[in-house]
């Protein structure tokens, strides 16, 4: 009996020690620069294990216990040497039996340099998943997550837009002149509610099965890289979803900022998103903490990136996913919020690793100054490694002027001075302009729904030495009047995205004759940019507003464009003597909107308000 006894005491000891749960990340590729992997192992009492490897190339450098028992972090070398293939993970633990986790190698599939970044000579769609097209009802519902329900009545909830919509709807993009997919987060965000926006994610290595699985992810990647279209995946470096599964079993005591206080049900103290703390040498040492360390709300944990661990982790995540769908890019949403530090490292080793590569940064400023800070090669004491930023300044300026009367420094002058601020950076040409995006007033809302000062908004950045992005409706002229600023109505269903919708913007089935013009007027203007070297790498000239006319030419070779965009109600005649350092005089011209063709000569005359494109490629 004794011996029965201890068996079965033996056997609950055993048992007392769970499988393997989570090795993160999923699989590795050979041949990177950085040949250090850092492998985070998750399972009860795993960190009592001593691990073993068994392969060519690949050996264990360090062995980290957590605060917590439950993850051993594993430091292995990659060696050039080490071939693709697999190897098992033995972990040996105390008193237990072996656990053997089998762990994959891959062979990258194309050369680092050929991860080429988006740069602006794309155009990239901004899409809402959950509202753009539902592709495959059968995976709206998913009963194992937290929101289980589709209402499309509701703003605020999820309606089943998903990868596959996407997918669907590639020729549309392409034919639009889109040369890049920006998307919202793909990732679980298994959330009681709002999941459906995606910036709370509760797994970094998981697509949420309600947008599709991993190989429909790569299956848009595919596709779209298929059709010349760059997929730019959003990132979120600074926070997570309070449903993390990291949340239910943190690993160290700093694993998340404010942890004590959250641990202990006490109230947690939220960001004061003084961003301008980053730069400003006279800021206070509790300003800093409470602006990077502080929580968004109280269901978004703010991540400690000064926990060597915690960085490790999301750079490697970052890279994995990169590799995994041979992504185009990177949009790193709130950048200034993390560690700037860690920002500074995460994003030199990725271009460590890709050189070629792109990475946009979130910086909602109208400040010119602190979008400057963020950008690489800017001499500011801070080496940032981000080639690109948000032109959330350019993007006021140009709302701001096109809504007021002209007058001394109003109106369109308000365009002029914001782009005369490109002294300030680096490389104007790597900063992202856009009319509007998920978080703000549809562009058409903006402008008090004018029409025509639409038009001259999307036509103006188009030209602009940048990298422009539209959000997805915007050249139908979806809107949020009704609620201004309100995230549920600004992210509206694209109509056409689902079988019972009464009006198709795919097809153009039910639009009226203004969405339909704002429609045709995008297409023409994103496929000419396309191949258009003068706006590509032209040189910019534009010339002081006068009389309500404002003009603004790129020039390369012998494309060579101006912009002309007209305030005035009545017909007018403008005088072109000002413009003769354009070298325009007895050039025939096209007007790239009306078809019309020109020689400019000593005056033009401006039959209406709105927006003028003329170009030398007659063709």
């Amino acid at each position: 009996m004794k011996s029965i006894f201890y068996l079965l005491i033996a056997l609950v000891s055993l048992n007392s020690y769970a499988q393997i749960e989570r090795v993160e990340p999923p699989n590795w590729w050979v041949g990177f620069e950085e040949s250090e992997l850092q492998l985070m192992v998750y399972g009860e009492k795993i960190g009592e294990a001593t691990p073993e490897i068994e392969y060519e190339g690949v050996s264990i450098v360090e062995v980290y216990k957590a605060d917590n028992p439950n993850y051993l972090f594993i430091d292995l070398k990659i060696s050039e040497e080490a071939k693709p293939g697999n190897f098992d993970l033995k972990l040996k633990i105390p008193g237990a039996s072996e656990e053997v986790y089998n762990y994959e190698l891959k062979a990258r599939t194309k050369p680092a340099e050929e991860f080429v970044g988006f740069d602006n000579t794309d155009a990239v769609y901004l899409i809402t998943p959950d509202r753009f097209a539902n592709g495959d009802p059968s995976n709206d519902i998913d009963i194992s997550l937290n929101e289980k329900t589709i209402d499309r009545e509701d703003d605020y909830a999820r309606h089943g837009g998903d990868i596959r919509g996407i997918i669907d709807h590639l020729e549309y993009i392409d034919e639009m002149g889109f040369t890049a997919i920006w998307s919202s987060p793909l990732l679980t965000n298994d959330m009681k509610s709002g999941s459906y926006h995606g910036y709370a994610m509760t797994d970094f290595y998981q697509v949420d099965p309600r947008f599709g699985t991993l190989d429909e992810y790569k299956e848009l990647a595919e596709k779209a890289d298929a059709r010349g279209i760059k997929l730019i995946m959003d990132q979120v470096a600074n926070h997570i979803g309070l449903e993390h599964w990291w949340m239910k079993d943190l690993p160290f005591d700093n694993w998340i900022n404010y942890q004590e206080q959250y641990e202990n049900g006490e109230k947690i103290r939220y960001s004061n998103h003084k961003r301008t703390v980053n730069q400003d040498k006279y800021a206070a040492d509790i300003d800093k903490k409470r602006m990077n360390d502080g929580w968004f709300v109280d269901t978004m944990p703010d991540l400690n990136q000064r926990n060597p661990f915690m960085a490790k982790y999301l750079i490697q995540n970052s890279i994995w996913w990169i590799e995994t769908l041979e992504l185009g890019g990177i949009r790193q949403d709130t950048y200034p919020y993390p560690d700037k530090e860690f920002m500074s490292d995460w994003a030199g080793a990725i271009m460590k690793e890709y050189p070629n590569f792109n990475i946009v940064g979130e910086e909602w400023s109208q400040n010119p100054l602190l979008i400057r800070y963020w950008q690489d090669g800017v001499e500011n004491g801070y080496d940032s490694n981000l080639k690109s930023t948000m032109d959330f300044a350019m993007q006021g300026k140009i709302v701001e002027g096109l809504n007021e009367d002209e007058g001394w420094e109003k109106g369109l002058h308000q365009l002029y001075a914001g782009l005369a601020n490109d002294f300030a950076y680096e490389s104007p040409e790597n900063i992202m302009i856009f009319p509007d995006n998920h978080d703000m007033s549809r562009i058409y809302t903006q402008l008090q729904e004018d029409f025509i000062n639409t038009k001259m908004a999307l036509g103006y950045l188009l030209a602009l030495p940048r990298i422009p992005q539209i959000y997805y409706g915007t050249e139908i002229l979806m809107d949020d009047t009704a609620k201004p600023g309100d995230h549920g109505l600004i992210r509206t269903e694209f109509p056409g995205g689902w079988d019972d919708s009464e009006v198709n913007a795919f097809t153009g089935e039910g639009l009226s004759e203004k969405q339909k013009e704002m429609q045709a007027f995008l297409k023409t203007i994103l496929n000419y940019r396309k191949t258009s070297k003068a706006i590509h790498e032209g040189k910019t000239v534009h010339f002081a507003p006068e009389n309500g006319i404002y003009l603004l030419s790129q020039i390369s070779g012998d494309e060579k464009i101006v912009l002309l965009l007209n305030k005035n109600n009545e017909p007018v005649d403008l005088d072109l003597s000002r413009f003769e350092e354009l070298g325009l005089r007895n050039v025939e011209m096209k007007n790239l909107l009306s078809g019309e063709k020109i020689t400019w000569k000593e005056k033009l005359s401006l039959s209406e308000r709105g927006i003028y494109f003329y170009t030398t490629k007659i063709n």
